[in-house]
């Protein structure tokens, strides 16, 4: 019951502000539009939110697990191949330095309008959080790990999966948590610059008619998608990850 409670003030409370923003400044409809006409869309624009949401969350959780494959690999490089490690920390770094929207048209021509340019686009941003985070883990697994592992002459592939990893985790958990939440951003951006389908084209197409409730219920449902995918990986962590909290 308290936990509901959390969960309801805080949202009670931002309507409360939504609708006295409204009131106060006197606000047309087509620059905010009320909090019921937002649910109204909800209800009655069901099937077509919901078709397009399922597009978005496909290209967010496939961006997701290949961005997560791309940045596990990545990281294991760069701990056992020191001669490519000063060859990749600058593409990582150049990664996040070039805009999102300058790379995005390009991505667009390259993999299409379809899906894997979106997709594409999620692994960019998520790639460099994932790289870092479990990098970071495995080159500070504690040295009382590594003596114990070559006590028990473990080889080098098993002292990677078995000790450097583990220990690992609660920075890939970390990492993993800011990668949820930053991925979205890259299949939106990837389907305003060019698509026929998903959230970010509903409410591009939804703003150019005017649609401003309908926009902001697309935007709602994104928040919703993004708090619950965060949330699962925090449930998640703390399920399979019970010692990062010994740890940090």
């Amino acid at each position: 019951m308290k936990k509901i409670f959390k969960i309801l003030l805080p949202i009670s409370f931002l309507l409360i502000l939504w609708q006295g923003v409204i009131v106060l400044f006197d606000l047309p409809h087509y620059m905010l539009p009320e909090p019921k006409d937002v649910f109204l869309q909800l209800t009655t624009q069901y099937s077509l939110l919901w078709e397009h949401t399922q597009i978005t969350l496909l290209e967010i959780l496939l961006g997701i697990i290949l961005g997560s494959i791309f940045g596990l690999g990545s990281a294991f490089v760069l701990l056992y191949f020191k001669r490519i490690e000063k060859y990749l920390l600058p593409i990582l770094v150049i990664s996040q330095a070039i805009p999102v929207f300058a790379i995005a048209p390009l991505l667009v021509l390259w993999f299409g309008y379809g899906m894997a340019s979106k997709i594409v686009m999620t692994v960019i941003i998520i790639y460099f959080p994932i790289t870092t985070a479990c990098y970071d883990g495995l080159k500070n697994t504690p040295k009382q790990w590594l003596q114990l592992a070559h006590t028990y002459k473990l080889s080098p592939l098993q002292t990677l999966f078995k000790v450097r990893f583990k220990a690992s985790l609660p920075s890939l958990a970390s990492g993993l948590k800011i990668a949820v939440c930053i991925a979205p951003i890259g299949a939106v951006i990837g389907e305003w610059v060019g698509s026929s389908k998903g959230l970010g084209y509903l409410m591009l197409h939804a703003n150019a008619r005017m649609q401003i409730d309908l926009m902001f219920s697309a935007l709602f449902i994104l928040i919703v998608l993004t708090l619950s995918i965060y949330f699962l990986t925090d449930f998640l962590t703390k399920k399979f990850i019970p010692w990062a909290s010994h740890l940090h």
